[in-house]
């Protein structure tokens, strides 16, 4: 099975929605090795950044009437950010599941978070053409994508480490969730970052 060609990533992405763990047991017995799966990791990142300014421009030219828009430093930067939190997420998956137990590896834990992603990018398609459609309904394609992310997010890392309770590994992700976040908070602190009103 060829994981880079779009006639079997569609499919796949379809049979994630359906049964997340069971799809994705079958995706860790593709034999990809960990440097294809970082370039993917890569290349939907890219693609990622990509869907969202090509939407922004079309938003920013129907209401300003004019095909002109931001400049190409944000993407740059978002871009780079992206791709630092999901390496994060890797390793975060990886330690984390192993020290609960687990028994998953980082070629897994990369593997889950690109799979991941590329759900997130076909899922961002989506809600890029209701938004432009109908822009009433924008918060509520994208809490719907907040949540599919969690509920594939947990199924992913719980075929991932061998967990049989999908509650304690949810609880676990919101543990490390907020945890992360009380890091950042402090580190932003510690540099006087500042949040203006």
């Amino acid at each position: 099975m060829n994981l880079l060609s779009f006639s079997t990533l569609l499919p796949l992405a379809g049979e994630t929605l359906r049964a997340p763990r069971r799809t994705f047991a079958r995706l860790m017995e593709l034999p990809v090795g960990r440097e294809a799966l970082w370039q993917a990791l890569l290349l939907v990142v890219v693609l990622s950044i990509l869907l969202a300014e090509a939407t922004n421009l079309l938003l920013f030219a129907a209401e300003t009437d004019g095909p002109a828009g931001p400049g190409f430093a944000a993407p740059f930067i978002f871009g780079a950010i992206q791709f630092v939190v999901l390496l994060s997420t890797v390793f975060l998956i990886d330690g984390v599941g192993r020290k609960f137990g687990g028994t998953g590896d980082l070629r897994g834990a990369l593997l889950a978070v690109t799979w991941l992603q590329f759900i997130m990018v076909c899922l961002q398609v989506v809600q890029s053409v209701v938004i432009l459609l109908v822009p009433s309904l924008g918060a509520l394609v994208v809490t719907a994508g907040l949540v599919l992310f969690l509920v594939l997010l947990t199924c992913f890392v719980a075929e991932l480490h061998g967990f049989s309770s999908l509650g304690r590994v949810f609880g676990m992700i919101l543990f490390v969730l907020v945890g992360v976040g009380l890091a950042l908070s402090l580190i932003a602190t510690l540099a006087g970052v500042t949040v203006s009103r």
